[in-house]
């Protein structure tokens, strides 16, 4: 008998959606913003958004351990996406790209002060037999977002005739409304005291609780985020093939079409059979991305790697954070995603400057063979990871 998903992870999911449908309307547009209006170099991209989102990542950490520390979500998830709101109207008045670094910075310090307790959230309402399908809903509400905010993009650059300021302004509306939903519609139980509570975000007696079992999830979840760098790059790939200026939110239209599409049936999938079928058929996905991305030719070629780059999002992301919250303790949950986020969000700065830096000084394709590169990498240790975990039981 199939059992409703809580209140709490369909609300999550709405706020999710329409955060992201403010932020993506702007990230849409900022890759070319910064290298066409404001004359930043590809690397200086690739840095930008690097560590935006490193920054992002050792909020996490912080907020994950003081959403287990005072037992309680709500509060960090409502600051972080009010936060959030606040930096969209940076984007629309930056005359220079330090201000819109700084306004990145900030934004994803909103995001980091989010995820964490959002994610422990959603564990805390949902029975674990659900979680699958309940990452796999908030991540289908999110990425409808995400396909939405490029789409409206689209449409009022071409009513704005490409004024990308007037763009980043509308954006500042469904912001808003994220965070009147959180205010009014997420309901949070305050969870009993657990015996002790950790002193420090990462203390020693803690990170001895968290097993191989984790810490093989956060391995390749560090080595496969070397390999999806920023969707900066996907955008800056569809423009130097031919898409025109005014269309280069279409790429995230088709990568968060495909991902919205797939994230719910892959959550379900991942509560049905073994992690490891998902994780690899992400990381093929990933693959053939990355070698479309640097290979087929023209506009038609890169969006091939696009479609197959939402793919590979939709089968592993849902997964990792599924997989996060089946092997930590429940007490240490919010911490767990905190260090996973930590952990992949630097591999993400390394990322994204490598793949900067491989984009100026040779050109776009080695910045994609790189990527495959790692993505087998990951493969790799995910074989060696689940063999070791095989060994142990037996």
């Amino acid at each position: 008998m199939k059992r409703a998903l809580p209140k709490t992870v369909w609300t999550l999911g709405l706020v999710s959606m329409f955060m992201d449908i403010s932020s993506e309307m702007i990230h849409a547009l900022l890759p070319l913003f910064l290298t066409t209006a404001l004359g930043a170099s590809v690397a200086l991209v690739g840095l930008i958004d690097g560590v935006a989102e490193s920054t992002a990542s050792i909020a996490k950490v912080f907020s994950g351990y003081l959403s287990d520390r005072f037992r309680r979500r709500k509060p960090l998830i409502l600051l972080g996406y009010g936060l959030g709101a606040l930096t969209k109207p940076l984007f629309a008045i930056a005359p220079s790209p330090a201000l819109a670094l700084g306004a990145r910075f900030a934004d994803r310090i909103g995001k980091g002060l989010r995820v964490a307790p959002r994610d422990a959230l959603i564990a805390d309402a949902t029975p674990a037999e659900f979680r699958g399908r309940a990452y796999g809903l908030r991540q289908a509400l999110d990425t409808a977002g995400a396909f939405l905010g490029p789409v409206a993009a689209i449409g009022l650059m071409a009513l704005f005739a490409n004024d990308f300021r007037a763009v980043f302004w509308v954006a500042v509306v469904p912001a808003l409304i994220a965070v009147a939903l959180v205010f009014a519609g997420v309901d949070e139980t305050r969870r009993p005291p657990h015996e002790s509570a950790a002193r420090a975000p990462i203390a020693l007696r803690d990170l001895a609780r968290l097993d191989r079992a984790f810490w093989s999830v956060v391995m390749v979840g560090v080595v496969m985020t070397l390999a999806r760098f920023s969707e900066a790059f996907l955008i800056l790939k569809a423009h130097a093939a031919g898409l025109p200026l005014a269309y280069a939110p279409a790429v995230l239209v088709v990568m968060n079409a495909v991902y919205a599409l797939g994230a719910y049936p892959a959550g379900a999938l991942a509560d049905r059979f073994a992690p490891a079928q998902l994780l690899f058929l992400g990381l093929a996905a990933l693959i053939a991305a990355d070698l479309c991305l640097a290979f087929a030719p023209g506009v038609w070629g890169a969006f091939a790697g696009i479609a197959f780059w939402g793919g590979h999002m939709a089968l592993t992301q849902g997964l990792f954070a599924k997989l996060t919250a089946d092997r930590a303790p429940a007490d240490l949950r919010g911490s767990a995603f905190g260090l996973f986020n930590l952990a992949t969000g630097l591999a993400m700065l390394a990322a994204s400057v490598i793949a900067g830096l491989l984009w100026d000084r040779i050109g776009p394709a080695a910045t994609f063979i790189a990527g495959a590169g790692f993505a087998l990498l990951a493969a790799v240790l995910a074989v060696a990871g689940l063999r070791a975990r095989a060994n142990a039981n037996g």
